[in-house]
């Protein structure tokens, strides 16, 4: 999908809506009198008061010139997470931001919760009630259940926020429908943050003004939602449960295996030049390694990728970021490079002999190839497929279409004994379809032992490293 900013106009707001029949009409002109919406969708949650009906009539009126209005209706009472399921799966904007459809968040703050996003700084954005701006006074009992909740999920997710049950959450539209989404009622607060902290995104408070209302006026959350939330804020912390095997997300990852990724990186090191071309950059894991020796250029075919790339390297005169897909077979606009770095990326490629003969085309007479590839066919399972491998390698056939490409093989060998034996489990004894965050955490934990039986090289191994030379 493409999520589009149309004349600085960002955000899809989706409001869930259950019997909102005395505040709905008034939330939606408050709300598209904001200069910076995209559209609006409304998710009736099956309404008994009337709202379906409101809500017919105002879609009929709707004015041409104002942001576009979706209704969706469900087909039973489902609650707020399921409703918020349903809207954000229909966004198209850059941005999505959760709305309440009663009257105790103020839509004229939007400009200031997108800020932190459009600028580069933030990946999600949260409205905190308790920093700072006037609120309306209300139950000390329900201000001291959000304050725990708040607490016990900073607590499971290494975060400091304020106000984790607050409405106003605002997302990247992609990263936001790349995250798999369980809670039907309340609990989509502490899962959808648990999941955020998970992936390692970038998380900004910003304050904003909050008119609470009584249960006289219509509030619905309870003291068993606030059971339900503890079981959700345990359940997450022990079950990660984020969706990791797609791309972007399994990335967000990655990034925090520090341990491994240096390991790897050590290894490159010795047959690193001064001028690189890193194909298949992701999010930048390994870049900032390769930055060390001189001039990076680093590509992607990934939309998102190259935006985060950019963001990190902005105002870095050693780093270009450009859009590459290494399949094609001409390359006008780039240079010829002494080192091309190819990390996890060839196994996606269909046509493999072909990928490395392009990327010979773009090194210097006796420039390098450093390859990094999945090894053992009999390692391959669904967690394979769910990252788009089309193989895992065995070192001969590797070799063989290496020298079929033009390279001369300088060095090669197996790699990470104990990562395979950790993908066997995963992949084939519980056949599991991703890798999680847990996985990742234990594995960069135990980086001294992987490194003590490294010196091994045995054929069953995660991966195979290859080093090219081209003649």
């Amino acid at each position: 999908m493409v999520f589009v900013s149309v004349s600085g106009r960002p955000l899809s707001v989706v409001i869930p809506c259950y019997n909102e029949i005395a505040t709905i009409a008034q939330i939606l002109r408050r709300v598209a009198e904001m200069p910076v919406v995209h559209e609006i969708i409304v998710v009736d949650d099956c309404s008994k008061d009337g709202t379906r009906d409101v809500l017919q009539g105002i879609l009929a009126r709707w004015p041409s010139d104002a942001p576009p209005l979706r209704v969706l209706h469900q087909p039973v009472n489902q609650g707020k997470g399921a409703a918020l399921r349903a809207g954000f799966g229909k966004a198209t904007g850059q941005l999505t931001i959760v709305q309440d459809a009663d009257l105790e968040y103020d839509p004229s703050e939007y400009p200031k919760l997108i800020q932190p996003i459009l600028d580069g700084d933030a990946d999600v954005v949260y409205g905190s009630r308790f920093a700072g701006f006037p609120r309306r006074v209300l139950y000390y009992w329900h201000a001291l259940g959000n304050h725990v909740l708040t607490t016990l999920s900073n607590m499971a997710t290494n975060l400091n926020l304020t106000d984790m049950e607050t409405c106003y959450k605002v997302f990247k539209t992609e990263i936001l429908q790349s995250i798999p989404l369980r809670s039907n009622r309340f609990g989509f607060e502490p899962e959808i943050t648990a999941k955020v902290a998970r992936l390692g995104l970038r998380v900004y408070e910003v304050p904003i003004s909050y008119r609470g209302r009584s249960y006289a006026e219509g509030k619905k959350i309870g003291w068993k939602d606030g059971f339900q939330a503890l079981w959700i804020i345990f359940k997450h912390w022990m079950v990660p449960d984020i969706g990791v095997g797609r791309g972007e997300m399994t990335l967000k990852l990655l990034q925090k295996a520090s341990r491994y990724n240096s390991w790897v990186y050590q290894m490159l090191r010795p047959y690193v030049g001064r001028d690189i071309l890193e194909v298949g950059s992701g999010i930048g894991n390994m870049t900032r390694y390769f930055t060390r020796h001189g001039r990076v250029t680093a590509t992607d075919i990934s939309p998102f990728c190259l935006r985060e790339l950019e963001r990190t390297y902005a105002g870095n005169e050693t780093v270009r970021v450009q859009p590459l897909d290494i399949s094609r077979n001409s390359y006008p606009e780039f240079e010829i490079y002494d080192t091309i770095v190819c990390l996890n990326v060839l196994e996606h490629i269909e046509d493999d002999v072909e990928a490395l003969r392009n990327m010979r085309k773009l090194l210097k007479p006796g420039g390098r190839l450093l390859l990094y590839v999945p090894a053992n066919p009999r390692l391959y399972c669904e967690i394979d497929r769910g990252v788009g491998h089309y193989r895992r390698y065995v070192l001969e056939e590797l070799l063989a279409k290496m020298k079929r490409a033009g390279y001369k093989v300088a060095h090669s060998r197996h790699h990470n004994i104990l990562g395979a034996i950790g993908w066997w489990v995963n992949g084939k004894v519980f056949d599991k379809k991703d890798i999680g965050a847990s996985d990742v955490g234990a594995f960069d934990l135990l980086m001294p032992l992987v490194k003590a039986q490294d010196r091994f090289d045995s054929r069953f191994a995660l991966s195979i490293l290859a080093i090219g030379e081209k003649v």
